[in-house]
């Protein structure tokens, strides 16, 4: 079974709007770029994902893509569930029967993880689909989406954004596939707030992730230890 993951990534300079009390737009900017290169990262260790797709119009993020092995596909702009519509019709024209579709902000990342996630039986199949599949991984929240498994790939249509566990499980049994809630730590320090950011570093610090999220660490080693504007 072939499967592409998908990372939508916006441009740099809009990432992670809600974290400029903590960092100013040069210091999101190095932080977004850095969580991205570790996301890479640890697909390109997936030993279950065949390629990846990075769908931006950030030209630092297809630069990145370039580097690190993956594919890059143009953004339409138009939203972030746009994103991944094209992502999951580029893994589709590229042969995928599974599309796993993962946030960009979780530079923690364990291929261990997704290895298991991707190996991990799936329910019993409905009558009336008996093809399809959906597994989604919630947010540390329980209420958005940080990884979507989709097999195939147009199972169902994304619905990403607050809200989104519910709407793709909702979509998947309306579309009558398979479907499955997963949890995996590492995709839970996803970063959007100053307490995230906070939370991520924690665990940085603490040891169950080491090894992993190298550029984010260097990143925000920079962060702390650059000097104060004059």
């Amino acid at each position: 079974m072939s499967t592409i993951a998908i990372v939508p990534l916006k441009r740099f300079a809009d990432a992670k709007q809600r974290l400029s009390p903590a960092l100013d737009p040069t210091a999101r900017r190095m932080l977004v770029a850095a969580m991205a290169d570790d996301v890479l990262a640890a697909l390109r260790a997936t030993r279950g994902v065949a390629a990846t797709l990075i769908v931006t119009r950030e030209p630092e993020a297809v630069a990145l893509a370039h580097e690190r092995g993956a594919t890059p596909v143009p953004d339409p702009g138009d939203s972030l569930d746009g994103a991944v519509s094209a992502g999951l019709r580029a893994a589709a024209a590229r042969g995928a029967t599974r599309a796993l579709i993962v946030s960009g902000d979780c530079p923690a990342l364990d291929p261990a993880e997704l290895d298991a996630l991707l190996a991990e039986p799936l329910a019993p199949a409905p009558a009336s689909h008996p093809g399809a599949s959906v597994v989604v991984v919630p947010d540390r929240h329980g209420d958005g989406t940080n990884a979507l498994l989709l097999a195939p790939p147009d199972a169902i249509a994304p619905a990403f954004g607050p809200g989104s566990r519910a709407r793709h499980v909702t979509a998947a049994r309306a579309a009558g596939a398979r479907v499955r809630l997963a949890h995996a730590p590492s995709l839970a320090l996803d970063v959007d707030t100053r307490e995230d950011l906070e939370r991520l570093e924690r665990a940085l610090a603490g040891g169950w992730t080491s090894g992993r999220a190298a550029h984010t660490r260097r990143a925000l080693t920079s962060l702390t230890t650059a000097p104060a504007p004059r």
